[in-house]
């Protein structure tokens, strides 16, 4: 169902002065999502399975491992912040690539989508908030999780879903632009190739004084790592200066990642 036929232009005209564009997409995302909840909540599980098995099972084997500041924590207490991330980035990367792909490729519901007063930067940025809320959603329940479990120490950790919308800000932003770069399906094979590098070494199983100095500095810089250390540092009660420099990239990444997507949306669908 095209938001041309869920949004007739004369209903457009008279809502959207009074509300913003782009939460017409967020509110159309809702609505087609309601008969495909759990396709919509399976994301979740992969880094609560994850925490179960390493953080649990092999934590009992590791015992104390380094935290922020090199103050000795156990090991699930280091690799639950890491998987609370890694579920931001999961709902927010999901969305904001294979969703975009089909709607843009196949569905063509962009194209019906602009006989309305949407314009391209409104499609671009509802798409991003959607796929933001969907991992703020996996963070939530994951946080909940954690909490359960014992595993928050800090009164900070009340900002650690603000951090995760961050993530799934910069993730979600990012995902879209890349995919209004793809041709066809193969091509989300790059994908899988930036994301599972990233999980599996960006700091969530290990910390990061394993690694050379070289790969060390190479590991800061992935989007991802600053993400984990955010959420480490907040949910661990390790609070500096060094967590505006991850938030400022989180956020940066996310704004750059926006403008690329609207861009490029407008010369796919005006041209």
């Amino acid at each position: 169902m095209s938001l041309a036929v869920w949004a007739p232009a004369r209903y457009a005209a008279r809502v959207m002065p009074l509300a913003p564009r782009s939460l017409l997409m967020v509110e159309r995302s809702i609505m087609t999502s309601r008969r495909a909840w759990p396709v919509l909540i399976s994301g979740f599980f992969e880094p609560l399975f994850y925490l179960l098995s390493i953080g649990l099972g092999l934590g009992a084997l590791v015992g104390k491992v380094p935290g922020p500041a090199g103050r000795p924590i156990g090991y699930v207490e280091f690799v639950a912040p890491a998987m609370l991330a890694s579920a931001s980035m999961n709902g927010a990367i999901f969305d904001s690539t294979f969703n975009v792909f089909f709607k843009l490729k196949y569905q063509k519901l962009y194209d019906s989508i602009l006989a309305t007063p949407m314009t391209v930067g409104n499609i671009a940025l509802g798409e991003i908030t959607w796929a933001l809320l969907r991992g703020a959603f996996y963070a939530t329940i994951f946080l909940i999780v954690m909490t359960i479990m014992g595993l928050v120490e800090s009164p900070w950790a009340v900002l650690a879903l603000p951090g995760a919308l961050l993530i799934g800000w910069a993730f979600a932003a990012t995902g879209m632009a890349a995919t209004c770069y793809m041709r066809t399906w193969q091509d989300f094979d790059f994908v899988t190739m930036a994301m599972v590098p990233m999980f599996l070494f960006s700091g969530t199983f290990y910390p990061l004084t394993v690694y050379p100095p070289t790969l060390r500095i190479v590991v800061e810089c992935t989007p991802l790592y600053q993400g984990v250390a955010l959420l480490r540092g907040l949910i661990l009660g390790a609070i500096g200066p060094g967590l505006l420099g991850h938030a400022g990239y989180l956020a940066a990444m996310g704004l750059a990642g926006r403008a690329v997507a609207a861009r490029r949306l407008s010369a796919l669908l005006l041209r």
